[in-house]
């Protein structure tokens, strides 16, 4: 997926040199978590705009070079890891650097997560499943075997947590009913954390509602 056509460049680039009151300004004119910092044209970090209290206006960027940070994306990084360089940076707004590590423009967190939706994993019609196996015991081969073997298509799926060696996948699936596949996952010893058709979480309801028809009917 080409993502480059979203690279923004009328945002301001601000120099080491340069003063420190119009990075101020910047931050307090706009909502954006970080701006990019050059010197002789070449990429230098980027400040911070949680750093923001502790900036003095009457000084140059050159005096905060030390709180500076290495947050970039260059025009060949791929769509999902501009996504998880946003998540793992807890930025809104991303430099695009090019081969020189000269700033071609920005990226904004808005826009990616756009053409995140915009993805067939969204748009296509179907099921959604979230399943967790230990890091070194899952793989997406297996995961895709799984999905195909219920006569189901795999639309797409991605890691959305990792720890304590343990893999979270969420899957989309075409089909309208999860519940054979839920049951293969588990043969397969994949925990279900979630599924919009799960056997469990139907279960759970309708034990609910008997549970208040129950409490309406004393």
């Amino acid at each position: 997926m080409n993502i480059q056509s979203h690279i923004i460049t009328t945002l301001p680039v601000f120099k080491l040199d340069g003063a420190m009151k119009d990075v101020v300004k910047f931050f307090k004119d706009t909502t954006h978590s970080h701006v990019a910092v050059v010197d002789n044209e070449k990429f230098q970090g980027v400040i911070a705009e949680n750093d923001m209290a502790v900036f003095d206006v009457s000084n140059k960027v050159e005096s905060y070079r030390y709180s500076l940070e290495s947050v970039f994306v260059t025009k060949e990084t791929s769509w999902l890891d501009v996504l998880e360089s946003f998540a793992r940076n807890e930025a809104n707004i991303l430099p695009v650097l090019d081969e020189n590590s000269q700033v071609i423009g920005y990226y904004l967190l808005t826009d990616i997560v756009t053409v995140f939706i915009d993805t067939p994993f969204f748009t296509e019609p179907g099921g959604i499943l979230v399943v967790a196996k230990g890091v070194k015991d899952y793989s997406f081969s297996e995961i895709a075997q799984i999905v195909e073997s219920n006569n189901a298509k795999l639309i797409g799926g991605f890691i959305t947590d990792s720890r304590n060696d343990v893999i979270q996948v969420t899957l989309k699936i075409g089909a309208s009913n999860l519940n054979e596949i839920i049951q293969t996952f588990r043969r397969y010893n994949y925990t279900i954390l979630f599924g919009n058709n799960d056997d469990q979480f139907l279960e759970d309801l309708k034990e609910r509602s008997d549970y208040l028809n129950k409490y309406l009917n004393v």
